[in-house]
C-alpha cells in the first residue's frame, strides 16, 4: 500500500504521514531505517543539552520520544491488526521525557536502539496481510488503520528532523 492509497488520511496525524514519501508502506519504513544511518551525530553532540526555547526538549529527549511513540504506536498497530476493539490509551508525552532520564544516555546508544526498533517495525508490518493492515482501531484523536500507523511513524521522526533543522542546528 502507498501513502496515497490511504484515504481518508487521520486527523491531526495526517501532518507525518504526509512527510513520507508516496511509496510502499515496507519501503517507507526502510527509508526510516536508512535515515538513522545518516544522522549528523557529530552536529548533535555539538548541542549536547540545547534546547531552542524553555520547555521544549534536548535531542536526546527527541530520540527517546521517538523509541517511546513507536513502541507505543506498534503496539496500537499489533493489537488492531489482531482484531483489538477497545480504545486504546493514549500518553503524556511530556510525562514520559521527564521520566525517561534520555539526557543521561549517549546519543550513539539512543540511534543504535531507534534502529533496532525501526527494524522490528518492519518485521511486524512485513508479517502483516492486506486485510490486517487495512483494519481500524480508535485511540488518541480518533481512528486510523493499521497501515496508517506504518506511515505516522515513519512520518514522525521526519517532523522530528525537520524541527532539529529548523530550531536547533541555527543555534550552533
Amino acid at each position: 500500500m502507498k501513502r496515497s492509497e490511504l484515504n481518508p488520511l487521520p486527523a491531526y496525524f495526517d501532518r507525518y504521514i504526509n512527510k513520507c514519501d508516496d511509496a510502499e508502506l515496507l519501503d517507507v519504513l526502510q527509508t526510516a531505517i536508512n535515515e538513522t544511518n545518516h544522522f549528523p551525530l557529530d552536529k548533535w553532540k555539538a548541542l549536547g543539552d540545547t534546547i531552542y526555547a524553555p520547555g521544549k526538549w534536548t535531542v536526546k529527549d527527541i530520540l527517546q520520544h521517538l523509541l517511546d511513540t513507536e513502541r507505543i504506536f506498534t503496539y496500537r498497530a499489533l493489537a488492531i491488526a489482531r482484531g483489538e476493539k477497545a480504545f486504546l490509551p493514549s500518553f503524556d508525552e511530556d510525562g514520559y521525557a521527564n521520566a525517561a532520564a534520555a539526557n543521561a544516555r549517549s546519543i550513539e546508544s539512543l540511534v543504535d536502539e531507534l534502529k533496532v526498533s525501526h527494524q522490528t517495525i518492519k518485521d511486524l508490518y512485513a508479517s502483516f496481510t492486506p486485510t490486517m493492515l487495512a483494519q481500524k482501531g480508535k485511540s488518541f484523536k480518533g481512528e486510523y488503520s493499521v497501515a496508517d500507523i506504518g506511515f505516522i511513524m515513519a512520518g514522525h521522526q521526519r517532523w522530528h528532523l525537520d524541527i532539529l533543522e529548523e530550531r536547533y542546528y541555527p543555534l550552533l
